[in-house]
């Protein structure tokens, strides 16, 4: 009998130790995969919402995500219609203005406000500014030029301007990110 007290005995504190330890374990791995976890602060500026609805036919805007300006333009007819006649062999980036805008909503252009050359802020999304011979962009660093559609027509930069993910979550308010 003395026996079967022993095993019972140094079950007992087997199983209490891998207890403990699996408590311990638990008690260590939560703190530090939740610590990996994004702060508030950064969660916040992993997207932006912008009111389109004051944004005239012609007009652009300058906005910030992720900390680099974003251009949110609202394209007339005319500037539509001057994009979809270019012909997109010939551009060095070949986009199509369909490509570049959410189908519905053809007039609303969203890009990052950089140039694809060296990572200047072109001008040509706020009042008065320089928009180059195509009417869309200007960079004044080395000379880019883009079209209404953000594409590239001249000078060094290689692409056009990055269209980042963004979706309209009501019809004059936009999400980017």
């Amino acid at each position: 009998m003395a026996e079967a007290d022993g095993v019972r005995r140094r079950d007992f504190i087997n199983i209490a130790a891998v207890s403990a330890a699996g408590v311990a374990g638990v008690g260590i791995v939560v703190p530090l995969v939740s610590q990996m976890s994004a702060s508030a602060d950064v969660l916040a500026a992993s997207s932006t919402e912008i009111d389109i609805s004051s944004i005239q036919p012609g007009q652009a805007i300058k906005a910030i995500f992720r900390k680099q300006p974003v251009f949110v333009r609202n394209l007339t007819p005319h500037e539509i219609s001057e994009a979809n006649k270019v012909d997109v062999s010939s551009l060095r980036d070949p986009q199509t203005l369909e490509e570049r805008t959410k189908e519905g909503k053809e007039n609303w252009l969203i890009t990052m406000g950089v140039c694809t050359h060296l990572g200047c802020v072109p001008l040509g999304a706020g009042e008065g500014e320089a928009k180059g011979e195509f009417g869309g962009y200007f960079c004044p660093c080395h000379g880019s030029s883009y079209d209404t559609a953000a594409r590239i027509r001249k000078g060094p930069a290689p692409k056009n301007l990055e269209v980042p993910e963004y979706a309209f979550t009501t019809d004059t308010v936009v999400k980017i990110g």
